[in-house]
C-alpha cells in the first residue's frame, strides 16, 4: 500500500534525497509527485515468455532515480520528455494494452513513482484489468519501497547493471548500487517464484510469430523473475562478478528446481549526443569502451554463459543495428516490426 505522502520528504529510493515533491521541489530524479508517462506500446523486443504471441505492454515512465550517462532512452529518463497523467488515465492506458491483446503491462522504470503507480495499478484492476503485471526497473530500490508493490506486481524484471562499485559511482552516480541491487533482487526472487503456461506451438500463420519462434512450443510466463545485466565493452570481468553471483542466487536451488531466468544482453549502442552534451558525459563514458560490442567479446561472454550452465538462460545475437534505437519525438519510437503504439506523450 501507498499514499501521495510519502513523496514530501522522499526516500522513496536509495538516494534519500529527503525534497518535498509534492510542493515541487525536485532532487536526483528530477521528477515532482506528479506521474508522467511518455508512450505506451506493444513491445516484441522483450524476453520470449514476457513478449510470447501478444506483445508487452510497455509503458515508460518519465523520469529515473538512476540516470545512467549511456542512457538509451535518456529522452525519457533525464530529459523530462512526457506528460502528467492521474490514476484513471493509468488505468485507461493499461486497459486499452489489454483490449489490443497485450500479454501483460510493462512498467519501465517507475520506481520513483511508486506510490502513483501503486494507485494507477489498484484502479485498473478494480476496473478489470486481468492481465500479469511486470516491474521493469534498475533494481536501486529499498525493500520498503518494493513492498508498496507486493501483490500487485506478478514478473519482475530487474538489472544487474554492475557489481563493481567504482562504475556503478562513475557512470550513476551511486557507488552503494551493487549492494542495493542483490538484495532487491533477492527479495524479488523470493516473492516471484517461477511459473509458465505453456503456449500451443505456432501454427496460426503468423508470420511474424513463426519469425519470433520458429514454430517452437512456447512459454508464457505469469510469475517469477527475469535478471537482466547489459555487458559493457571491455568490461568482461565485472560480467563474470555479475555471472558468478547469479549462479549462487539465482540460479536453481537446493531442490534443483530454477529460482529465476537470466538474460544476457550483448545491445550495448553508443547514443549520438551531441558535442557538448558528449563532453559532459566524457568522464563517466571513459570507465569502459563507448562502443559497440565486437565479436571477440561476444565469444568470450558465450563462453561464460558455457562454464555457468544455467539453468534458465536468454542471450542476445550480436547485431551492428544501431536503427532500433528509440526516438520518443515520434509517435512510433520505435520500428514497426518491433513496436506499436497505442499512447503518446503528444496525443
Amino acid at each position: 500500500m501507498a499514499n501521495q505522502s510519502q513523496y514530501k520528504s522522499c526516500t522513496l529510493c536509495p538516494r534519500n534525497c529527503g525534497v518535498n515533491r509534492l510542493e515541487g521541489e525536485l532532487g536526483f530524479c528530477r521528477e515532482t509527485a506528479d506521474l508522467r508517462i511518455a508512450t505506451a506500446t506493444i513491445h516484441f523486443g522483450e524476453e520470449p515468455p514476457v513478449t510470447v504471441l501478444g506483445g508487452s505492454g510497455t509503458i515508460f515512465i518519465t523520469g529515473c532515480n538512476l540516470r545512467c550517462a549511456f542512457c538509451q532512452n535518456y529522452q525519457i529518463s533525464q530529459n523530462g520528455m512526457g506528460r502528467t497523467v492521474d490514476s484513471d488515465e493509468f488505468a485507461d492506458i493499461c486497459l486499452r494494452l489489454q483490449d489490443e491483446k497485450a500479454e501483460n503491462i510493462n512498467i519501465v522504470t517507475g520506481s520513483h513513482v511508486i506510490p502513483s503507480v501503486v494507485a494507477g495499478l489498484e484502479r485498473a484492476k478494480i476496473r478489470g484489468l486481468k492481465i500479469p503485471v511486470c516491474w521493469n526497473s534498475s533494481a536501486y530500490e529499498t525493500i520498503e519501497a518494493l513492498e508498496m508493490l507486493d501483490g500487485l506486481v506478478d514478473i519482475w524484471l530487474p538489472d544487474m547493471k554492475t557489481l563493481n562499485p567504482l562504475i556503478s559511482d562513475s557512470v550513476f552516480k551511486a557507488p552503494d548500487y551493487p549492494s542495493v541491487n542483490k538484495k532487491a533482487i533477492r527479495w524479488m526472487i523470493n516473492h516471484a517464484p517461477l511459473k509458465f503456461e505453456t503456449v500451443a506451438d505456432v501454427t496460426s500463420g503468423d508470420i511474424a510469430a513463426e519469425k519470433r519462434f520458429g514454430g517452437q512450443t512456447i512459454e508464457k510466463m505469469l510469475s517469477g523473475v527475469i535478471v537482466r545485466h547489459l555487458v559493457l565493452p571491455g568490461r568482461l570481468e565485472d560480467t563474470r562478478l555479475v555471472l558468478d553471483w547469479l549462479k549462487k542466487h539465482a540460479d536453481v536451488d537446493d531442490s534443483g528446481r530454477a529460482r529465476a531466468c537470466i538474460s544476457i544482453m550483448s545491445q550495448y549502442t553508443p547514443v549520438k549526443f551531441d558535442e557538448t552534451e558528449m563532453n559532459r558525459r566524457k568522464p563517466a563514458l571513459d570507465c569502459f569502451q563507448h562502443r559497440l560490442m565486437n565479436e571477440n567479446e561476444f565469444d568470450a561472454v558465450q563462453q561464460m554463459i558455457a562454464d555457468y550452465d544455467f539453468s534458465y538462460l536468454f542471450y542476445q545475437e550480436l547485431t551492428e543495428d544501431t536503427d532500433w534505437l528509440p526516438d520518443f519525438n515520434n509517435f512510433q519510437p520505435f520500428s514497426n516490426e518491433l513496436s506499436r503504439t497505442i499512447w503518446h506523450w503528444r496525443q
